[in-house]
């Protein structure tokens, strides 16, 4: 009676796994299909935004620049000084102004500080092709979110950094990132979204971190630019 129970419930566990990967890889499928499709995704090799970040007051003009899945390049503009970051292959480097703790040269960042920058390698988020790229997601279940139905997916990312992932149950569209990175939390909210050459992006993200609440705004997205890549070369000090 006992290795008969024991059959069942493997039977059972095998079949549960079974059903909840189908129900995942649609979730994600439609997911996709939402953004654009998997066939227009794969069409697109660099954006360059253009951003208006808002933070106590203050509007920081932002611009990023992104050959997927190999580089990017973030700046700002802080009074008058600048914050780079730059990831290329598996290094990066940064410039921090004085002013924000940093030495104000370029500096080599360490692993703590670009594992969560690798995502961003990727304009389109973990989901897309997330098998490809090493991810693990699981479907925590469907919950109510801010008063809206959402899917609610648990994701480890091949660098080991752990996210709950929220969908609208109605448009298949990322809604709320919440994040551990290193031991911090943060979370991001997206809304205004737009459809840009076929594919739809959010035009802003509401951004909580350990550092602070800000919101990041896209006033101009780019796809297909052309990219100059010695804009991710380390310059010499």
């Amino acid at each position: 009676m006992r290795m008969k129970f024991l059959w069942l419930l493997a039977v059972a566990t095998f079949f549960t796994t079974i059903v909840s990967a189908q129900t995942v890889d649609e979730i994600v499928a439609k997911h996709v299909a939402a953004m654009g499709g998997a066939d227009k995704l794969k069409t697109v090799n660099t954006m360059i935004s253009e951003r208006v970040i808002a933070v106590q007051g203050m509007e920081i003009p932002s611009k990023s620049v992104i050959v997927v899945g190999k580089s990017m390049r973030s700046e700002s503009s802080v009074m008058g000084t600048s914050m780079v970051q730059v990831v290329h292959g598996d290094k990066g480097w940064k410039i921090m102004p004085t002013m924000m703790g940093g030495t104000g040269e370029p500096e080599d960042m360490s692993a703590d500080e670009l594992k969560p920058l690798f995502g961003q390698l990727d304009p389109f988020g973990v989901l897309y092709n997330y098998q490809e790229k090493g991810h693990k997601v699981e479907l925590v279940g469907t919950e109510k979110v801010d008063k809206k139905d959402m899917f609610h997916l648990k994701i480890t990312t091949k660098e080991g950094v752990a996210m709950d992932e929220y969908l609208d149950a109605s448009t298949y569209l990322v809604y709320k990132v919440v994040s551990n990175v290193n031991g911090q939390e943060g979370e991001l909210v997206f809304s205004d979204y737009e459809v840009i050459e076929g594919i739809k992006m959010a035009n802003t993200i509401d951004i909580t971190s350990p550092m602070g609440a800000f919101t990041m705004i896209t006033n101009k997205t780019i796809i297909n630019g052309a990219v100059d890549e010695q804009i991710f070369a380390k310059p010499a000090k």
